[in-house]
């Protein structure tokens, strides 16, 4: 991995090292190395095939990995768990693509599964005030906690499944494609929530995206995925100073010409604020009683 700035002293919640993954002799990454720093949202960029919802899963435990070292807030994930330890799962979040929301329970009841498995001491009505207060963290009027995945728009269930991702106030956030599927306004709304809850949160986010609009919004730094390996880790600015090939087309391709013009362009930048405002009211006074996408 090549780290374009190696001044930084702080902490790395996420260190991963010498990682290789496969499926049968299929290899998926060799030799990977990344490290996330405190604080930060890392966006994940790749071609498709380059594994980076394996990375993400495998940073997190469900995949296990041929060979390599991962270490989550300190802790070694490829050792067996302790079982005096504190579940190490309690401490992030993830928000999966298209939401992974349970059908058969209420956005509500969706937000209490994971208080209910990690802290089942608390009481029904608590339990409940809590979910509750996490829908509306995410966006979503109160009454969308008492409708079921079904009746959503494809944006409500995104933020549904944001506010399950925060239930147990996560030090880490895991966001899988979080904008993928939505409209413009939708994925501007988004991305200003995501950027808004990392500062108010003091979260560490994870961010896996193919949407240059996102990475140029709110990301401190971008992982790039190629060759079985995280190639280069910076800013846009320094990563456009590289001459990989797939970095080159990827950023200074039409789309990623138009997401950098829209950028440095200050009313588009304000339309866009103005617009995911728009978007976040326009949900609590219409997508009440809207179903379907």
């Amino acid at each position: 991995m090549t780290d374009l700035n190696d001044d930084y002293s702080g902490e790395y919640p996420i260190c991963v090292s010498g990682l290789t993954n496969a499926f049968g002799e299929h290899l998926i990454h060799e030799d990977l190395d990344l490290k996330v720093r405190k604080g930060e949202v890392l966006g994940v960029v790749g071609g498709s095939g380059t594994g980076k919802s394996v990375l993400m899963r495998s940073i997190i435990g469900l995949q296990t990995p041929s060979s390599g070292e991962i270490e989550v807030l300190g802790r070694n994930m490829m050792e067996p768990e302790d079982e005096d330890d504190i579940d190490i799962r309690s401490r992030w979040g993830v928000l999966f693509q298209g939401g992974a929301l349970f059908s058969t329970l209420t956005v509500g009841e969706n937000v209490e599964v994971p208080l209910k498995q990690f802290y089942p001491e608390i009481s029904d009505q608590l339990r409940g005030e809590i979910a509750r207060f996490k829908v509306r963290l995410s966006g979503l009027p109160d009454e969308a906690a008492f409708k079921f995945p079904s009746e959503l728009s494809g944006g409500m269930k995104k933020r549904a499944g944001l506010a399950r991702a925060l239930a147990l106030d996560p030090e880490l956030l895991f966001l899988d494609e979080p904008t993928a599927g939505l409209d413009p306004i939708g994925a501007a709304a988004f991305d200003n929530l995501t950027r808004e809850l990392k500062e108010t949160l003091g979260l560490t986010v994870f961010l896996i995206t193919h949407d240059l609009d996102t990475l140029y919004a709110i990301c401190d730094r971008v992982a790039v995925l190629a060759d079985k390996k995280v190639i280069a880790v910076g800013t846009i600015p320094e990563l456009l100073a590289l001459d990989h090939p797939w970095i080159q087309e990827y950023f200074n391709g039409p789309r990623g010409r138009a997401a950098l013009a829209g950028k440095n362009d200050p009313q588009l930048e304000a339309a866009a604020e103005v617009s995911a405002e728009c978007a976040v009211a326009a949900g609590e006074s219409d997508n009440s009683s809207t179903t379907g996408a």
